[in-house]
């Protein structure tokens, strides 16, 4: 028995309440939601509204409708949407109290330092400060090292991160403070989604400590003594010294912000990406003859000692490479797309549907329903390395039920709620993955199945249920 019918106005989609009032289906939703949104949508169709802890989410599942929605940024808003949650999570004033005008959209212009001419700078130190690290590590790596994959992309990704965007801790152990800093991330950061579910921080443990600590080392006295930092963090900088509202602390939970906004969720797909390709020893022959390749037909010579240099046109014609890494993100990624209604109106849709909204209504996309549909995917399940290349080139045609679809795969979000780092994070990934190939080699250790962890649904990308061992040495 669910409350279904009632007050549902005309043109409102079908309501699913759940027996507990306020709670709705919000413990059955994060139990699993692919599964609840599936078993949703066989019942009730294609659009359906779902009470969850409160909140009335209208979910829009058929993917050629999701055009509509994106198009429609001025009545379906999201960045309010994410100013609020990000401050609470992160504990800094909300952009939008009216206290700071125009520093959301100050802030929004600095994402033109991740595209074009400048992302090619901050990628290029990237690759510098990667191979820096993978040095080190082939320093101490004599004969076959084995380590936790998981453990082993957090600590490279976040290090090479750190110094790329922060600059580097001139301290004689650098590599031990920016150590003690990633292990307490690691413990935020697994407080995350209880945070992101409104969670009061109080109820969850040392989280409160934790995120105080993080923050204190980005308060300027500490950020100052870096070296080297990015373009876009000191742009940050220095629009936030214009605000004299905003004091020392909200400057810095800030920028802890934007450092897990970087690593969040590169990280684990990172590790996703590298899994499967140690999964696929076909994949992972594929994928690094490719990156051999490009190496001998520029000249360049494998081994941590010499410097790899690759432009960004070099980066993106290794097609396997980004192939392997797009399916990983197809299948390990659950971003939900929320936009919320600023008026009662109603949504025009394809097929003259219609949906009646309220003012304060959430729509949310769930790219993840799309991403494993087997009619646009065969075998959504099975990891294929080559399912985004075509006669050895890139493929961007995708369809259903015969027809093309515009959106095939959307792991950083879509539209005004896409991710403004996503050229820089393909980078950065494509970078680890080919530098751990061209100087090591590379086997698993273990054969368990790693799984994915369900509680970060619908907030970016998985984490692995467990990590799982692997090996490497320098290769001959």
């Amino acid at each position: 028995f669910s409350f279904s019918v009632f007050n549902r106005k005309t043109g409102e989609p079908p309501l699913i309440n759940g027996w507990i009032p306020y709670l709705g289906k919000a413990l059955i939703f994060r139990k699993d939601a692919f599964k609840f949104l599936l078993d949703q949508q066989k019942k009730l169709g294609d659009i359906f509204t779902v009470h969850i802890a409160g909140r009335y989410i209208t979910f829009i599942m058929d993917p050629f409708q999701y055009v509509y929605v994106i198009r429609n940024s001025k009545q379906l808003e999201f960045h309010e949407f994410a100013d609020k949650m990000a401050s609470k999570t992160f504990d800094y004033p909300a952009l939008s109290n009216g206290k700071f005008p125009d520093l959301k959209e100050n802030l929004h212009r600095i994402y033109q330092y991740l595209q074009g001419k400048p992302l090619d700078i901050i990628s290029d130190h990237m690759m510098k400060n990667l191979q820096d690290i993978f040095e080190w590590k082939c320093s101490q790596a004599t004969d076959w090292e084995t380590e936790k994959m998981y453990k082993f992309c957090c600590s490279v990704m976040f290090e090479a991160s750190f110094v790329t965007l922060y600059g580097r801790v001139p301290a004689a152990d650098g590599h031990k403070v920016i150590s003690e800093i990633r292990d307490k991330f690691i413990k935020f950061d697994a407080s995350f989604p209880y945070l992101a579910a409104n969670i009061p921080i109080e109820l969850l443990g040392a989280t409160k400590k934790v995120r105080k600590e993080l923050i204190h080392h980005f308060l300027l006295q500490n950020m100052t003594k870096w070296l080297g930092g990015s373009k876009v963090v000191q742009a940050r900088q220095d629009i936030f010294e214009k605000y004299e509202l905003l004091g020392d602390y909200d400057k810095a939970a800030h920028h802890f912000a934007f450092l897990w906004a970087s690593v969040g969720n590169t990280i684990p797909a990172t590790f996703w990406a590298m899994y499967y390709l140690l999964r696929h020893p076909e994949a992972l022959a594929v994928v690094r003859d490719e990156i051999d390749h490009l190496l001998q037909s520029t000249g360049q010579k494998r081994g941590p000692t010499y410097n790899i240099h690759l432009t960004r046109e070099q980066l993106d014609n290794l097609v396997y490479l980004e192939s392997a890494l797009n399916e990983s993100l197809r299948m390990c990624s659950s971003s939900m797309n929320i936009r919320i209604s600023q008026e009662d109106f109603v949504l025009k849709l394809e097929g003259n549907q219609e949906v009646g909204l309220r003012k304060g209504d959430w729509i949310a996309l769930y790219p993840q329903i799309l991403h494993m549909d087997p009619e646009v995917y065969e075998d959504p399940k099975e990891y294929k390395f080559d399912r985004y290349i075509e006669n050895g080139k890139k493929k961007t045609t995708f369809y259903k039920a015969g027809r093309k679809l515009k959106y095939f795969l959307m792991p950083f979000g879509s539209g005004i709620s896409m991710c403004p780092g996503r050229f820089l994070a393909m980078n950065e990934m494509k970078m680890f993955l080919l530098l751990l190939l061209a100087h090591f080699d590379v086997e698993l250790v273990e054969n368990k199945a790693v799984r994915l962890d369900n509680s970060r649904m619908g907030l970016g990308i998985l984490l692995p249920d467990v990590d799982i061992a692997f090996r490497y040495k320098l290769r001959s």
